[in-house]
C-alpha cells in the first residue's frame, strides 16, 4: 500500500523562517519554556502562536487558512539550550528559546490588547517566560512616549551635569499634609530636586490629593526662592479611572507641576492615555517596583524586568521610572538586569525621548559612587529613609546625599571628602552597616 505524499503548509501551521514575514508588520516576542522530557517543543510553540492570535486548543471552521496567515501568531524561531545535536535528555525538562511574531495590526497602539496578546493564557502553561519583545520602528511611531525625557527634565530643572536627586517622604503614609510638605521643604532647600509621594499614599480621605498639592507647592515655591533651584513635586495621583484623569486635571487647576502614578496598578493603557494626554503639560513619574517584583522573582515564569521597567513603560511615555536597584534594602535584583533596564530606557529607540532611571530600594550616600559609576550622571538617585533618617534631620540628609554626588564628580572619595562635610560625614557613619542590615536589626 502506498502513502499518499504529505506537504505541509508551513503559513497554514503557523511554523515559518524568518525571513518569510514582513518584518515592519510584526512584534516578536521571545520566551524562555521548559517543557517535561515527551512533550513536542515545535508542537507547543504553535499551539501558543495560535492560542494568543487566531486559535485555540482545536481548530474551529470559522478559523480559515486565510485567517491563520493575516491575523495568526507565527513560530519564526526555537532554539533548544544547551543545542543538542546528537541525543536530547531523557528525563526531567527540555528548555527553550522560542520567539513568535505577533501581527500588530491585531492590537495596533492598544498597549492593553498587545500586552494581553504577549502574554494572556499561555503564562499559565508553567514555566514560560517573557523575556523581550522586539518592535520595528514602524510600530513604535505609533507611540509618543515621553513628553520631557532626560533632556527636557533637565532644561526643565535647569541641571544638566550631575545626577538629580529623587526623595521620597517618609513616613510612607501619614497625616495631615503638612507633615509632609515640612520634610519636603526641608529636602528641597538641602539639595532635593524632585520630591514623591511614597506609592502607598494617594488620595486616602486622611490626606486628600487636593491639599497636599496646595501645601506641598507653597513649600515648593518658598525652597525655589531660598536656593534659586528649580523644583518638582510627583504627587501620587494613582487611583481606578476615571478618577485618575479627574485627579490629574485638578493637580494641573491648583498649580501642581509632576505627576506619580504606580504604573502597572493602573495599568499600562490607563498610564498610557495618561502620557499622551495634551492637557497633561507636566513630567510623569512611573512608580514600578510592585509590579516588577511579581514578574521578575522566578527566572522560569513571569515577565522579564527589562520590559516591565524599561521598554514597555518607556513606550507609554514615562519621564522618569522608580525601579529596583541591586544595593540598598533589594540584594535580589541583580546588576546585571539592573543595568539592562537603564539601558532600554536609554537607548536610542526610533525616535522615543529618553526616560530617566531612577534605581531606589534602601539607597543611601554611600551607594552615590556605584549608582553613578555603574549608570553615569543621566539617573535619578531615588533615596528616601537615607534623608529623612539622617541624624540631623532632612535638610542635612539631602545635603549630604548631594556633598556625596559632588564627591563622586570631583574624583573624590567619600570618606576623605567627608573630612570638610560633616553632613556626609554623619551619614557615613549612621549608614555604614547598609540598608538591609540596618532594616533586618543585624
Amino acid at each position: 500500500m502506498f502513502l499518499k505524499p504529505m506537504r505541509i503548509d508551513y503559513e497554514d501551521i503557523l511554523d515559518v523562517l524568518y525571513e518569510t514575514i514582513d518584518i515592519d508588520k510584526y512584534i516578536i516576542a521571545h520566551y524562555i519554556i521548559e517543557a517535561p522530557v515527551g512533550f513536542p517543543p515545535d508542537m507547543i510553540a504553535r499551539a501558543f502562536a495560535a492560542e494568543q492570535t487566531t486559535g485555540t486548543w482545536i481548530r474551529t471552521p470559522a478559523e480559515t487558512v486565510e485567517m491563520r496567515k493575516n491575523l495568526g501568531g507565527k513560530v519564526v524561531g526555537l532554539y533548544e539550550i544547551p543545542d543538542y545535536e546528537t541525543e536530547t535528555p531523557k528525563e526531567g525538562y527540555r528548555r527553550f528559546l522560542v520567539s513568535i511574531a505577533f501581527p500588530w495590526v491585531n492590537f495596533e497602539n492598544d498597549l492593553s490588547t498587545m500586552f494581553s496578546a504577549v502574554t494572556g493564557n499561555i503564562m499559565a502553561f508553567g514555566r514560560i517566560k517573557l523575556v523581550d519583545v522586539w518592535m520595528p520602528p514602524a510600530y513604535i511611531k505609533l507611540f509618543k512616549g515621553p513628553k520631557y525625557g532626560i533632556e527636557g527634565l533637565r532644561t526643565l530643572m535647569r541641571v544638566h551635569d550631575r545626577p538629580l536627586i529623587v526623595a521620597m517622604v517618609k513616613p510612607c503614609v501619614y497625616y495631615p499634609a503638612d507633615v509632609g510638605a515640612k520634610l519636603a521643604y526641608e529636602a528641597w532647600v538641602g539639595g532635593v530636586d524632585v520630591i514623591k509621594d511614597d506609592e502607598l499614599l494617594a488620595n486616602q480621605s486622611f490626606n486628600k490629593v487636593e491639599e497636599r498639592v496646595v501645601k506641598f507647592m507653597e513649600m515648593l515655591e518658598r525652597a525655589e526662592q531660598e536656593t534659586g533651584e528649580k523644583k518638582l513635586y510627583t504627587v501620587n495621583i494613582t487611583s481606578d479611572p476615571p478618577k485618575l484623569f479627574e485627579l490629574a486635571e485638578k493637580v494641573k487647576q491648583l498649580g501642581g507641576n509632576a505627576l506619580m502614578v504606580n504604573a502597572y496598578s493602573v495599568g499600562l493603557g490607563a498610564f498610557k492615555n495618561l502620557a499622551e494626554d495634551p492637557s497633561v503639560n507636566m513630567p510623569i513619574l512611573a512608580h514600578t517596583p510592585d509590579y516588577v517584583a511579581m514578574s521578575y522573582v522566578s527566572p522560569y515564569s513571569g515577565i522579564s524586568s527589562i520590559l516591565v521597567a524599561g521598554k514597555l513603560i518607556r513606550i507609554a511615555g514615562a519621564d522618569m521610572v522608580i525601579y529596583p536597584g541591586p544595593y540598598g534594602k533589594v540584594p535580589t535584583f541583580t546588576k546585571e538586569k539592573y543595568l539592562r533596564v537603564a539601558k532600554y530606557l536609554r537607548a536610542p529607540m526610533s525616535g522615543l525621548k529618553q526616560t530617566l532611571p531612577c534605581p531606589s530600594g534602601g539607597n543611601t550616600q554611600l551607594e552615590v559612587p556605584k549608582l553613578v559609576g555603574d549608570l553615569g550622571v543621566d539617573i535619578g538617585i531615588a533615596a528616601g529613609g537615607a534623608i529623612h533618617a539622617h541624624p540631623w534631620g532632612s535638610k542635612a540628609g539631602a545635603k549630604s546625599m548631594r556633598q556625596a554626588i559632588d564627591a563622586v564628580l570631583k574624583g573624590i572619595p567619600l570618606e576623605e571628602y567627608a573630612k570638610e562635610a560633616p553632613e556626609l560625614n554623619a551619614a557615613i557613619e549612621a549608614y555604614k552597616k547598609g540598608a538591609l542590615a540596618i532594616m533586618l536589626g543585624l
